[in-house]
């Protein structure tokens, strides 16, 4: 191992050191505390927006992650209580139930049982259920059912029952809308249609359903 000179005497020459007089572990010990004043001059030297940066950091590599924007006509589910079921139809059914205190009518789709469609089949009916809910909200008209909310794939729907709440599939859409103690159109001829109905609120019906 070559060693340089002193400088002195004008030579400057270089000269060697046997291997078997080098110390190892003295020079590791060196090494070792080199590196350790390094690092803490450097810690010293960031700012603190650096540090601040720095706990922030984790939270972009997906271990902690960000919090979906709730969309304008999204309902907070911990604040909807789903009761007795008041009709069935081909893709759910529709219960009672109070939302933020008020009585309103749930409607619980459900797009079948887990396993049962591709993720692709998923996509397409929750866009085609987005798109819906999305212009139904901004629909403000006197003879068409108040829209007040909804609620896709969530996991904090529970449904009341004599036996206690009971969850929800996260696969199970839910459309809020006012409650009409009146029921539907279908049954209300259904209830009367052993009496005729008076020309005027045939006439009305008519109207209601045109405009």
């Amino acid at each position: 191992m070559k060693e340089a000179g002193d400088g002195g005497g004008g030579g400057g020459g270089t000269g060697f050191v046997r291997a078997d007089q080098i110390d190892l572990k003295a020079i590791d010990e060196q090494l070792e505390r080199f590196s350790r004043v390094t690092t803490l001059e450097k810690s010293r030297s960031i700012p603190a927006s650096g540090a601040a940066a720095v706990d922030v950091a984790p939270k972009g590599f997906g271990l902690i992650p960000p919090r979906r924007e709730r969309k304008e006509w999204e309902i907070d589910a911990s604040k909807l209580t789903i009761k007795s079921v008041i009709a069935r139809g081909t893709f759910g059914t529709v219960h009672r139930g109070i939302y933020d205190g008020q009585d309103v009518a749930v409607k619980l789709l459900d797009w079948g049982e887990e396993g049962h469609r591709t993720e692709a089949e998923l996509a397409s009916l929750r866009s085609a259920f987005a798109q819906e809910v999305a212009v139904w909200h901004k629909l403000n008209h006197p003879n068409v059912t108040k829209f007040i909310g909804a609620t896709m794939g969530s996991s904090g729907l529970l449904i009341q029952t004599d036996s206690g709440p009971i969850d929800m599939p996260k696969n199970v859409c839910c459309v809020v809308v006012e409650y009409l103690p009146g029921g539907t159109l279908k049954s209300y001829l259904i209830k009367n249609r052993r009496r005729k109905l008076a020309f005027k609120v045939v006439h009305q019906l008519a109207l209601d359903l045109a405009r």
